[in-house]
């Protein structure tokens, strides 16, 4: 179903805005994204790199495509960012991403590439962006949005907004845990592409401001895709 809504200026950021009815639509039309994007990459490239978001929207998105027809022993998986969290901590992304989707398909483990935020915010970072300076451009990758117009875990005013790493240390976070780790924008910009999942009314007043040119976080993805629920609208 595509619903007349009104959409953000696609010509300042080249952002493509796909309406949706509500957040099972939002979640949805990522699924089918994320297969459309595999069967692109598998087919050109021989792999698919899929960077994963966390939250309630992107969970959704994984359990729909647990009976996906997808070639899983050539997908590799990545993290937009991590809590500083001991590992199996209830509140990591990664462990949400193995209950939703990642512990029902035959992903070799060795291409699921978390993030060793348990090891703390400056040794993560340098980890992970050693592994990523090895990779390729992400071909796609999910993010979420706050609504303080946070992505990932770059926060408004946060120090690792202008950090040009791959992967970058998070400290003062205003949301709990303070430490966390990021990729940074060089990574996002570079996708092939870049789907930012928006749903629930709870994101209404800061799409208002997005939409009024504010440069929030997630209006720093360049090139994005905005799926977009009504409520997010209304």
């Amino acid at each position: 179903m595509r619903l007349s809504l009104p959409m953000i200026d696609s010509d300042r950021d080249g952002m493509i805005i796909h309406p949706c009815a509500d957040s099972e639509a939002v979640a949805q039309f990522a699924a089918t994204a994320v297969l459309e994007a595999a069967k692109v990459a598998i087919v050109s490239r021989g792999v698919f790199h899929w960077a994963l978001a966390g939250g309630t929207t992107p969970k959704r998105c994984y359990e729909l495509l647990r009976d996906a027809d997808m070639d899983w022993s050539k997908v590799h998986v990545w993290f937009g960012d991590e809590r500083c969290l001991p590992v199996g901590d209830a509140e990591r992304n990664d462990l949400m991403a193995d209950q939703a989707l990642l512990n029902h398909v035959p992903i070799p483990a060795s291409q699921i590439h978390r993030m060793a935020a348990e090891l703390g915010p400056e040794i993560a970072a340098d980890q992970y962006s050693a592994l990523l300076a090895e990779a390729p451009c992400m071909d796609l990758i999910l993010l979420g949005i706050g609504e303080d117009g946070h992505t990932a875990s770059l926060f408004p005013g946060n120090p690792g907004l202008d950090d040009r790493r791959l992967a970058i240390p998070v400290y003062n976070s205003p949301k709990a845990p303070s430490k966390r780790v990021s990729m940074g924008y060089s990574v996002f910009n570079a996708a092939h592409r870049c789907l930012i999942m928006v749903a629930g009314k709870g994101k209404t007043e800061v799409m208002a401001r997005i939409r009024s040119g504010e440069r929030l976080p997630v209006a720093r993805v360049e090139g994005s895709e905005w799926l977009i629920d009504k409520d997010a609208f209304d």
